[in-house]
């Protein structure tokens, strides 16, 4: 009877830390699921502007149609890469960051190209959009450092002892981190 008791108090332990354990997943998930809403949240914004931006970037005389027609594509290929937060695996958010980076890029040769259009640079619809568009790449990576604390959080958590027993059993794998785009890995060349 001894025995016995002695098992069900270990097995009371056991599954006590068990539940603590999976209600620490379950939170720690959740903040995850958040975070990544507000990551595509500020990446929406981004995409919202863009239609403003290149209206008004139009009305530019000669401005080059070319660089117009990539960043209309490369906002439609990034709003065509939606990733849920349950679909957070490293081969579908680096797809989501590639499309995410195309448009990045697109933009950025906008703006480097406007400042060959004085008349373009004057106007104050588009200096405004070129703040807002500013900012929110702010808002993007103010939202991506904090999805990476939340997801190291969630990481750690679900590595640990005794939670990782208890991870695989009820479905909560490790989840990826926003890495910088490898082209940045180079130090841009400035000359004067």
């Amino acid at each position: 009877m001894k025995r016995f008791l002695l098992y069900f108090a270990g097995l009371v332990i056991l599954l006590s830390q068990s539940s603590c354990g999976y209600n620490g997943m379950v939170g720690r998930d959740q903040a995850v699921k958040a975070q990544w809403a507000n990551v595509q949240s500020a990446y929406q914004r981004r995409a919202d502007l863009i239609p403003n931006l290149v209206n008004t970037v139009k009305g530019a005389a000669n401005f080059e149609k070319g660089t117009l027609e990539a960043v209309v594509q490369a906002r439609a290929n990034a709003t065509g890469v939606n990733i849920s937060a349950d679909q957070l695996t490293p081969e579908n958010l680096q797809k989501f960051q590639a499309a995410q980076s195309q448009l990045s890029s697109g933009l950025g040769r906008l703006l480097a190209v406007s400042e060959n259009y004085p008349e373009l640079k004057a106007n104050a619809n588009f200096q405004e959009l070129q703040a807002q568009i500013e900012g929110t790449e702010n808002r993007i990576n103010v939202e991506r450092n904090k999805f990476n604390t939340v997801t190291n959080d969630y990481n750690g958590f679900v590595k640990s002892f005794p939670n990782n027993l208890f991870a695989g059993m009820f479905g909560f794998a490790e989840k990826p981190y926003f890495e910088a785009d490898p082209a940045s890995q180079k130090a841009p060349t400035v000359q004067f």
